[in-house]
């Protein structure tokens, strides 16, 4: 077995926001002589100045491709998940659920002494009864439409019970707000088929508008991060910086609406939470609401976590406010 200060780690979606806040840090670490970026299509590591790393393709409903990707890996991180779009619900469960369970599996198999999940605040659910700040004490639970948040919930659980059974592969769970920053990659695949380039380019990347336009702003709190707090945050669980287990990942400072529509260049129209809260509950109920739309059971009940933990026993600071998050995407 590799020592710590000659890890092998396997990252599967490394492409995405969050693979680009962890892997140029893993590029630049010491104690990480090799990374393998797992992936279902092709892409060169080289162009993106990642020297470290290789392409293996795996697909995570082939088990045999990741047992295959992930020989020799001290640590597995694994990144793949559908957060909206318009593909069959077989299939985001088939990847999401399915798919990450498989990946625990394949990663113990190979011996990997680390599994690193990147979750969601959404495993938390959207329930009236959620606390205004939420530690990792507090439970995972469904929500009651939003089929992402009902998917990080559910393979948490799972995840949970597959690592009691093997011990050998300790489970670190990352729960991160609304994560931004120059490469967010945003709802992309809102529209479906023919129209995606023109969701693409409406809904692909935050913006400032062009002339200030009136808003309505909720009087609702919100979190954000930046991706390269969320890249550190992982690269701490590969490194094993801290005891296996869940952390809740935000910037520090919680904004309200009203001013995320400020930064954006409108102007807001405050709108008290209680209205917003139960249109969006109401909304939530509509049957046939597309997946894109199902996000809108977030405004129901909006979740803002404490980062204590993250913060007393993996030694995670974030380096940007959640403000500065946001402005780095909009620039």
């Amino acid at each position: 077995m590799a020592a710590e200060t000659d890890l092998t780690v396997a990252v599967t979606g490394p492409t995405g926001t969050f693979g680009a806040g962890l892997v140029p840090l893993l590029q630049d670490d010491e104690r990480v002589r090799r990374v393998v970026g797992v992936a279902r299509r092709p892409f060169d590591p080289a162009e993106r100045g990642w020297t470290t790393m290789t392409y293996h393709r795996g697909d995570v409903r082939e088990p045999e491709a990741l047992r295959e990707a992930f020989s020799g890996a001290d640590v597995v991180v694994h990144l793949a998940f559908l957060i909206t779009g318009n593909a069959p619900r077989a299939t985001t469960r088939a990847v999401n659920v399915d798919g990450t369970l498989a990946a625990f599996r394949a990663a113990a198999e190979a011996g990997a002494r680390r599994f690193v999940y990147a979750s969601s605040v959404a495993a938390y659910g959207f329930h009236p009864d959620n606390p205004a700040r939420i530690s990792e004490d507090w439970p995972t639970r469904p929500a009651a439409r939003l089929f992402y948040a009902q998917e990080k919930a559910e393979t948490e659980q799972l995840l949970a019970a597959e690592a009691a059974r093997t011990p050998g592969t300790a489970l670190y769970l990352l729960r991160p707000c609304v994560v931004l920053g120059p490469h967010a990659v945003g709802a992309k695949d809102v529209l479906p088929g023919p129209l995606a380039p023109l969701g693409r380019r409406l809904f692909g990347r935050p913006r400032r508008l062009p002339v200030p336009v009136p808003l309505l702003a909720p009087e609702l709190p919100v979190q954000f991060v930046h991706e390269d707090d969320v890249g550190r945050a992982l690269q701490l669980c590969v490194v094993a910086a801290g005891p296996p287990g869940a952390y809740n990942i935000a910037g520090d400072g919680v904004l309200t609406l009203a001013d995320v529509v400020r930064e954006v260049g409108g102007l807001p129209i405050p709108l008290p939470a209680g209205p917003a809260q139960l249109a969006a509950r109401g909304a939530a109920r509509l049957p046939f609401l597309p997946p894109a739309a199902q996000w809108v059971e977030a405004v129901s009940r909006p979740a803002i976590m404490d980062t204590s933990r993250a913060k007393e026993r993996l030694g995670w600071a974030p380096r940007h406010t959640g403000l500065e998050a946001l402005r780095a995407t909009l620039r």
